[in-house]
């Protein structure tokens, strides 16, 4: 019996130093991989750099990216400019569109509008997609030039025809909205389709909306249940709270609350207002989860200070006439939103005091009133 309990004793011993050293192993294998990675972005930057300083616009072009993003580099936007504009003087497409960009975000240099244009203009005119949709946007939002939806249009054609999927579905909405042509749900639908067969979460959300309001198309829950999905799976917070909403009318899927707070609670930690607002009232009713005055406010709460006007009425209304709604409840529910930050879930303060080892806070950014 001696010899059997040594050998069990020598098996765990032996199970254990296993365990150690596969924990070991497992320990240093980030930091090898960030070794690895660090050391091909120098080695990209030294290569990089080499080729820029013989005049190869491509490099020049790499060399402003690794600035621009701090890639090898502390960030450093003025040389990715310095860079950028080197590869542009020899017409370097996409320098160009990257100096709109710097320009149009006020990146190293204040913002302007006016230039961001013209580097666009000669990128687009060379056939550069993303610049004819920059051009497109920047005749919608009336950025630097007035608003022009005809020119839009057009900017935004050549791009769609060249596959370009922000294109296509900026087009698809201009036929569904009457901006700039008349409505035209076919076209609208056609342009959609080919942005959303790519991938393109906003245009899947739109085909979703399409099939749920019957816009140029028979109505079809079902259908649009499938594009909020395809978009919701991206991570798309409208196609959450869309695809949320289907679940709490059981609408195109079987009715299920529980469902939806999940979709709307995707979306609300990303900072979608309308989500917020979703949750907020799911807990205010206890409709699949625990009805919660406390947690309905603070999510309210957050809903609101975006200026969702329906958020604001429901927590300065509604939830203050409940009889046992406490200023303890309330004062919890205020430093739950001001503590907030994006990608928590809300979670009582007696809920997180009491679960191990959490050391996150009980809410992120202040919320206003």
């Amino acid at each position: 019996m001696r010899n059997i309990h040594m050998h069990y004793v020598k098996l765990i011993v032996t199970l254990m130093l296993a365990v150690l050293v596969g924990a070991c192993g497992e320990s240093t294998a980030p930091s090898s991989s960030k070794n690895e990675a660090a050391s091909t972005t120098k080695q990209s930057f030294v290569e990089s750099k080499k080729r820029a300083d013989s005049g190869d616009a491509d490099a020049q072009v790499n060399l402003g990216l690794l600035y621009g993003k701090g890639e090898g580099v502390p960030q450093d936007f003025a040389q990715a400019r310095q860079w950028w504009q080197k590869a542009a003087a020899q017409g370097d497409a996409q320098a160009q569109v990257n100096l709109g960009l710097l320009y149009a975000k006020g990146e190293g240099v204040p913002q302007d509008f006016a230039q961001a244009r013209q580097w666009y203009e000669k990128a687009a005119t060379q056939g550069n997609a993303q610049a004819q949709v920059n051009l497109g946007e920047m005749y919608v939002r009336s950025e630097g030039v007035p608003q022009n939806f005809a020119q839009a249009r057009q900017w935004y054609e050549k791009a769609a025809t060249q596959g370009n999927a922000q294109a296509q579905v900026n087009l698809g909405e201009m036929y569904a909205r009457s901006e700039g042509v008349p409505q035209d749900y076919d076209k609208a639908m056609e342009w959609i389709q080919k942005a959303a067969a790519q991938g393109h979460a906003r245009a899947q959300v739109d085909l979703g909306e399409m099939y749920a309001d019957g816009w140029g198309v028979p109505k079809d829950a079902a259908k649009a249940v499938e594009w909020y999905q395809k978009a919701a799976a991206q991570g798309d917070a409208d196609g959450q709270v869309r695809l949320g909403r289907m679940y709490a009318k059981g609408e195109g899927v079987p009715k299920d609350a529980a469902k939806a707070v999940e979709w709307y609670q995707k979306a609300a930690v990303q900072g979608d207002e309308a989500a917020q607002f979703s949750l907020g009232l799911s807990y205010l009713i206890g409709d699949g989860v625990p009805e919660d005055s406390v947690l309905a406010y603070a999510w309210l709460n957050l809903s609101a200070a975006q200026g969702n006007e329906n958020a604001k009425g429901v927590r300065d209304i509604v939830i203050p006439k409940r009889s046992q709604f406490s200023s303890a409840q309330r004062a919890e529910a205020e430093r739950l939103s001001s503590n907030w930050k994006p990608g928590q879930v809300l979670r009582r303060e007696s809920e997180s005091a009491s679960a191990a080892g959490n050391m996150e806070p009980a809410g992120g950014a202040l919320v206003s009133k």
